[in-house]
């Protein structure tokens, strides 16, 4: 059913709908993102139904055996079914106007052109409706990997491979909470700052997501409005509301919220046996799906489960929170789009699920909140795969109540001070202090949106200084120079700046310390087959996680630190490289799975050469020792001043459009690759209002 609302554009085509009721305002912002997002959303729902090998052929197989496997479009439906009437009715509106939006242009996307052609020419098959717990399957389609289930799989393989040798030591490197530094990378950077630290004296939010780098963007700008309530922020396309980072106006004032991941251990991973046979001893419930394939036979793909939870592996079954309670948090979604105090965000998070976010919220009232949000089981946070028992299945932790905050509050992936926010075996080392160190150095006025630009651009690396104390003082070869090369880039700051041969000299030579140290022989064992799935292979990727780990492996004394980081200077040549040559971005799209598919890139005029790194605040990682190429970091940044809303800030990589042949599509790429946001337009009069497509008759489709 169609249903009414009003479509603006700002001049960057970030939409901004209006609407007479929350059901009106769903359906809306379901038909613009079909309209801007249209390839993006069919994609997810692709995967999310365990479909991706029935339009991309082949190479989508990986990942719908997985999806079969974990039952993850079982689980979609379970959610639903398991709602409360308003819930349902929100995620039906939502899924209604995305369908109105696809028939109505949002399909014809110059992807699934591209697609046929690399493909024979065939055209897709018939796409099924968008159905209304489908925001649901993409959701979880972005998280049901996001906890880093699959680091445990690699700590099991590190114990099975160099435990006989070396104890439990090496699984520590993978382990902040073991002395270690290689933990999961997924992460962001949020801060709060009270009003006595603002020149508006109004508290600040500020910060930036980080997550794989996909084309289009993994988030959507949008501005969402009805009768008593008007929220800006970052949404998912796909799914209804602005969920993760928002900043609302309504008659009792403003509120704002951001999140980032608390690294907590809330996804147990369990040992159902030595062999698939022994797991198999335990399973409950099983079956088959058949998988269509595109340009060759249907796939026949067995699930079991175990009373912990599907069988991931022949051997592994998940307990997934999500799973276990049928339930996504979605109640939890919806409250946050009433949300009109910091203690409304608060209430609305205390019916999150997964996964466990820390989360700031403030209003215009002056109040700053933080809290941990999420369902957590009541067990250690080992780090470790756990063997089965059959003793009950641990309950949920109960959370602490929110803390108000009262000076600067950063969020960065660090071990929390409180052992009851302590959630994890594996946090983010240096960020969160650089970003104090930052903050504690104010502009002589105070703080302002506009300042927080100088935290969120800031490009020193904070693992640098301890890799290169590694280096002798004279290497082999003559090989001093880069060595003192390097330690004066590191008094000087360890920036990892785009015009840098320094920045360049130093991530060529830790490229090259990694792949010596993978290849040491005391890690030989580390290369020995794993066995497991491949959609598993980037966590098992042998050079990816030493160069995860690298300072701790160094500091274990098991390899010759010393010897490898001297011979390593060796293997650079005389480049006069800078580091916005090699780094440069490399963003994942959905063609690129496809043998001979020709992916969209941001245009020339747009694109930029990239400063930042892992470890610093201005996030765009490559993999040391695999690929200097930017594939993971900030995927937004967002501001939020709750003295007025008019002086918040955002921007995204690319664009607001998905389309390639859209203005909109890469126009903010060159602010995000100087990390500077943009003032957010919330003034109506000075939006455009955009006529809706009128929806084609089914002949025209």
């Amino acid at each position: 059913m169609s249903r009414p609302f009003e479509l603006f554009r700002d001049d960057l085509g970030v939409p901004h709908v209006r609407a007479g009721s929350e059901a009106d305002l769903a359906y809306g912002q379901g038909y613009v993102t079909a309209l801007d997002r249209g390839w993006q959303l069919e994609v997810d729902r692709w995967y999310g139904e365990g479909r991706l090998a029935a339009r991309v052929g082949p190479a989508g197989l990986e990942w719908d055996r997985f999806a079969v496997r974990v039952r993850l479009a079982d689980t979609t439906r379970r959610v639903w079914e398991a709602l409360a009437e308003p819930e349902r009715a929100w995620l039906a509106a939502y899924a209604d106007g995305v369908r109105a939006g696809l028939d109505a242009g949002g399909r014809d996307t110059p992807e699934r052109a591209e697609l046929a052609r690399a493909l024979g020419g065939d055209s897709l098959p018939d796409d099924e409706p968008w159905r209304p717990w489908t925001p649901v399957g993409t959701f979880l389609v972005h998280h049901v990997l996001f906890s880093g289930f699959p680091h445990l799989l690699w700590r099991e393989h590190v114990a099975r491979t160099l435990g006989p040798a070396l104890g439990g030591a090496a699984v520590g490197w993978w382990g902040e909470r073991d002395g270690g530094t290689g933990g999961p990378s997924s992460g962001s950077n949020a801060w709060a700052l009270p009003g006595s630290r603002t020149a508006s004296g109004a508290p600040l939010l500020a910060g930036d997501p980080h997550r794989l780098l996909e084309l289009p963007g993994v988030y959507q700008q949008v501005r969402l409005a009805r009768p008593g309530h008007d929220v800006v922020g970052l949404a998912f396309p796909g799914i209804p509301g602005v969920l993760h980072f928002g900043h609302a106006e309504s008659p009792d004032g403003t509120v704002a919220w951001g999140v980032t991941n608390a690294m907590a251990h809330h996804v147990e991973l369990v040992a159902e046996g030595c062999d698939a046979a022994a797991a198999g001893a335990r399973v409950v419930a099983q079956g088959s799906e058949t998988v269509p394939v595109r340009g060759g036979g249907p796939v026949v793909v067995r699930w079991a489960e175990t009373p912990r939870g599907p069988l991931v592996t022949d051997r592994h079954s998940l307990r997934w929170p999500v799973r276990v309670t049928a339930d996504a948090g979605v109640a939890a979604w919806r409250a946050l789009q009433h949300a009109r105090t910091a203690r409304d965000v608060a209430a609305a998070f205390a019916d999150w699920v997964d996964p466990v976010d820390r989360v700031l919220a403030a209003d215009s009232t002056g109040e700053v909140l933080r809290l941990t949000a999420g369902l957590v089981p009541e067990v250690p946070p080992s780090g470790r795969v756990v063997p089965a028992t059959d003793r009950a299945a641990p309950g949920w932790r109960k959370l602490p109540p929110p803390a108000v905050v009262t000076d600067v509050a950063v969020d960065a992936n660090h071990r929390p001070s409180r052992a009851e926010h302590d959630l994890g075996h594996a946090y983010a080392p240096h960020r969160a202090d650089r970003v104090r160190a930052l903050l504690a150095d104010p502009p002589p006025d105070g703080e302002t949106a506009e300042s927080q630009d100088r935290v969120l651009a800031d490009t020193q690396d904070g693992g640098a200084a301890e890799l290169v104390a590694r280096l002798p003082s004279a290497g082999p070869g003559g090989a001093t120079g880069p060595a003192d090369r390097l330690r004066a880039w590191v008094l000087s700051g360890a920036a990892m700046d785009a015009d840098d041969p320094d920045a360049a000299l130093f991530a060529r030579w830790r490229h090259a310390l990694v792949r010596r140290v993978a290849a040491d022989p005391a890690l030989a064992p580390l290369h020995e087959p794993h066995g497991l799935p491949a959609v598993f292979a980037p966590w098992l990727d042998v050079v990816a996680r030493v160069g995860d780990a690298l300072a701790a492996i160094l500091a274990s004394g098991v390899v010759d630190g010393a010897r490898l980081a001297a011979e390593a200077l060796t293997d650079l040549d005389d480049s006069g490289a800078t580091w916005g040559d090699l780094h440069r971005l490399a963003p994942l799209h959905a063609l690129g799975l496809v043998p001979g598919a020709t992916a969209p890139e941001v245009p020339a005029e747009h694109a930029r050469p990239l400063s930042g790194a892992r470890d610093a605040v201005r996030c765009t990682a490559g993999v040391p020792g695999v690929t200097h190429a930017v594939v993971h970091g900030s995927v937004a940044r967002w501001v939020w001043d709750l003295g007025d809303r008019r002086r918040s800030r955002w921007g995204v990589p690319f664009g607001a459009s998905g389309d390639p042949r859209s203005p909109h599509f890469a126009d903010q790429h060159p602010a995000w690759a100087d990390a500077r946001t943009v003032p957010i337009e919330t003034d109506w009069a000075r939006l455009r209002p955009e006529p809706l497509p009128t929806r084609r008759p089914p002949e025209d489709r």
